[in-house]
C-alpha cells in the first residue's frame, strides 16, 4: 500500500481536486492488495451504497480515497470490459506521445504505413479517439460523428502493431507505463485487444485516471495530458454520419460493433473515449442531471462501466451492472439515477457541486 502524506506537499498539490483547491490528502494507492475501509470511516453512508449495489447487480466495487469501501460479487473473475477499455487505448496514446513514439495526438495515421483513401489522408489519432475519423464512413475526418468500432479497430492496431510493436500485455504492463499499478489478477487481451480483467484490477485503472496519471509518488503520465484531453473534445453540434454501408477498405474488421452504432449521442459530451457530464444544447441540463458536473464515465456493453467523481474522490467500477442506456439529459434514466445515488452516499464535508 502506497500512502501519501506530509511532507508530500507537492504531491498534495498535484492531486488537487477539479476546483483547483488542494486536497488534504490521505488517499492511498494499493500495493499487492487493496486496503479496505468501512463507508463510514471514509465519510460515506453504507446503506446508500448497499442500495446502489443492489440496483446495479452484477459485480462491482466503490473506492474512496484509494480504499475499497464497498464490494459485491466475485472481485477476482476476469471478464471482457468491452468498450470500457477504449479510454485505455487513449491512455496508451498519451504514453506514446510522452515517449516520443508519436509526435502528438494530432499526428496523422498515414505516417504509420496505412494506405488511406484520399478522403482519409487527414485522419489523426485524435479523430480515432473522438469517433470522428470518418474511417469506413462516407465523410472525411472531423466532419461527422459515428460511434465506430471499425475505426477503433484501426486505432488499436495502429497503437499496438505500428507504434509500440509489442503484445498488448507487454505494452500495458511496462514498468514505465501501467506496470506500477501491480494488477493483482493480471490483465488479458484477446485478438482484438479487448481487455479481460477483474473488477478489482479495473478499479486500479480507474483510480489511475481519477488521479490524472499519478500512482503513489510517481507521475507516470504528465498531469497536463489529462487536463488537456480528459474533457469533452467532440464539438457540440457536430452532425451524425450519413446513412451508408460500412467501407472497411483496409480490412481491419470491427472491435465489436458496427461503424455507426450504439448511440447518436457524443458531440459535446465525448472525448478520447470517455463520456462527460457536460452541458447539452440547453446549458441548464447536463448528460447526467443529478451527478456532479465533473463526473466521467467509461461505458461498455453489458453494463461494464466505470464512474469517476474526482472532486468527491470516488470511483465506481461495475461489471455486468444494470446501467440502462445512455440518455443524455434524462433525469429518469437508470444511468443518472445510479450516479445520483453514488454522489448521494457522501456524508462528510466534501464539496458537492
Amino acid at each position: 500500500m502506497i500512502r501519501l502524506g506530509l511532507p508530500a506537499f507537492l504531491i498534495a498539490l498535484s492531486l488537487a481536486d477539479g476546483s483547483g483547491a488542494s486536497v488534504a490528502d490521505d488517499r492511498v494507492f494499493p500495493g499487492v492488495e487493496w486496503e479496505h475501509a468501512s463507508p463510514e470511516d471514509r465519510g460515506l453512508d453504507g446503506p446508500t451504497l448497499d442500495r446502489l449495489a443492489e440496483a446495479l447487480g452484477g459485480r462491482g466495487c466503490v473506492v474512496r480515497d484509494g480504499y475499497v469501501v464497498k464490494a459485491w460479487g466475485d472481485q477476482t473473475l476476469r471478464t471482457d470490459w468491452y468498450s470500457s477499455v477504449k479510454p485505455l487505448l487513449s491512455t496508451l496514446l498519451f504514453f506514446a506521445v510522452h515517449e516520443g513514439k508519436v509526435a502528438g495526438v494530432d499526428a496523422p495515421i498515414r505516417d504509420f504505413g496505412w494506405d488511406l483513401k484520399p478522403k482519409d489522408q487527414a485522419m489523426t489519432f485524435r479523430h480515432l479517439a473522438d469517433m470522428t475519423s470518418g474511417y469506413a464512413r462516407p465523410e472525411p475526418p472531423g466532419v461527422a460523428w459515428a460511434y465506430n468500432d471499425f475505426a477503433i479497430q484501426l486505432y488499436q492496431e495502429t497503437l499496438f502493431d505500428r507504434v509500440f510493436r509489442a503484445e498488448a500485455e507487454e505494452v500495458v504492463g511496462h514498468p514505465d507505463r501501467l506496470g506500477p499499478l501491480r494488477f493483482q489478477d493480471g490483465l488479458k487481451f484477446n485478438a482484438k485487444r479487448r481487455l479481460k480483467a477483474s473488477v478489482r484490477d479495473f478499479a486500479r485503472i480507474a483510480w489511475f485516471w481519477a488521479n490524472r496519471g499519478r500512482w503513489g509518488d510517481r507521475q507516470l503520465l504528465p498531469r497536463r495530458d489529462f487536463d488537456d484531453w480528459m474533457r469533452p473534445d467532440v464539438p457540440a453540434g457536430l452532425p451524425r454520419t450519413a446513412k451508408a454501408e460500412t467501407d472497411d477498405y483496409l480490412g481491419v474488421g470491427s472491435f465489436g460493433g458496427g461503424s455507426d452504432h450504439f448511440t447518436a449521442s457524443g458531440p459535446g459530451i465525448y472525448g478520447f473515449n470517455w463520456w462527460f457530464n457536460a452541458p447539452l444544447a440547453d446549458p441548464a441540463r447536463r448528460t447526467w442531471p443529478d451527478a456532479p458536473p465533473e463526473t466521467v464515465m467509461s461505458l461498455g456493453f453489458g453494463g461494464n462501466c466505470t464512474a469517476i467523481l474526482p472532486d468527491l474522490r470516488l470511483v465506481l467500477v461495475s461489471a455486468e451492472g444494470d446501467w440502462g442506456e445512455i440518455q443524455p439529459g434524462d433525469p429518469g434514466s437508470k444511468m443518472n439515477l445510479r450516479l445520483k445515488r453514488l454522489a448521494g452516499s457522501v456524508r462528510d464535508d466534501a464539496p458537492m457541486p
